[in-house]
């Protein structure tokens, strides 16, 4: 465990052995069970392991709590089987993933999608001021071709620099409007991109009102953990601490979570 996270309760620590997978019998081995996962838990990350906080696919590929990722990660089978699945649920497409607030990679449900993109999302009438110049260039294209391979989205978008291009890219998938539809390795390896709405457009076009965005991010999480201290939710969503804050309260309000202390919030024992 990473020095600054705090030393949970044992029986905290034995409900996220449950709900993220954390046990050798509940290991995840291929994309249904990996799927099932993500929309049981409502959002994790991809490869993190336990120096971070929060459900993670490859930790739930390796069925326990104390999961490190090895420095060659290429000949490590977990981390391998983690990158597999991770690329089938991609092509798949059954549920979103993109880089999200601190260039993250997550998987989210659909169920939770409308959530996130209520708090993170731009509606077409922001997207002039609030996205750059490479940024509306590479959306412009995917607005007319729908999918197209990194290379030739560079070309057609004019965006010819590869860092700038790449900064563009993370920008659209932070607001959920770009994101991968697949990942292809031969004849070279690259990412094939496409509009977010292509996949999920039911989902993007729902309105969530923010403060119920906020609680409902926030109990997706504290069901799964049992327990959130102080900064936790903001450090795995990308959440800023106060909006963690309305989100935790507001579960508080409504008797589902008991605040036990300054910034750290427990599931109701009677749920």
């Amino acid at each position: 465990m990473a020095a600054n996270q705090p030393i949970l309760p044992e029986d905290i620590e034995a409900h996220r052995d449950r709900l993220w997978h954390r046990e050798p019998e509940l290991r995840i081995e291929e994309v249904l069970g990996a799927e099932r996962f993500i929309e049981s838990v409502g959002f994790c990350s991809t490869m993190t392991d336990s120096r971070r906080p929060g459900p993670s696919l490859y930790i739930a590929v390796c069925g326990r709590r104390d999961a490190h990722m090895p420095r060659n990660v290429q000949k490590d089978p977990e981390s391998r089987l983690t990158w597999t699945i991770k690329d089938e649920i991609v092509k798949r497409g059954r549920v979103y993933y993109g880089k999200l607030r601190g260039s993250r990679a997550t998987f989210i449900s659909r169920k939770l999608l409308p959530h996130f993109n209520a708090i993170s999302g731009l509606s077409r009438k922001q997207e002039s001021t609030a996205l750059s110049q490479p940024a509306q260039r590479i959306l412009k294209v995917l607005r007319k071709e729908w999918e197209m391979a990194t290379g030739d989205l560079r070309d057609e978008s004019g965006v010819h620099d590869r860092s700038t291009f790449t900064k563009a890219i993370d920008e659209l998938q932070r607001v959920l409007k770009v994101g991968p539809s697949d990942i292809v390795y031969q004849p070279k390896f690259t990412y094939i991109w496409s509009l977010s709405e292509s996949r999920f457009q039911d989902e993007l076009a729902t309105t969530i009102i923010r403060d119920e965005a906020l609680r409902e991010i926030a109990r997706a999480y504290l069901l799964g953990a049992g327990l959130t201290w102080r900064g936790e939710l903001a450090r795995v969503t990308g959440l800023t601490n106060p909006e963690a804050g309305i989100g935790n309260w507001a579960l508080v309000d409504e008797g589902f979570a008991t605040r036990v202390s300054p910034g750290v919030y427990r599931l109701n024992e009677s749920l």
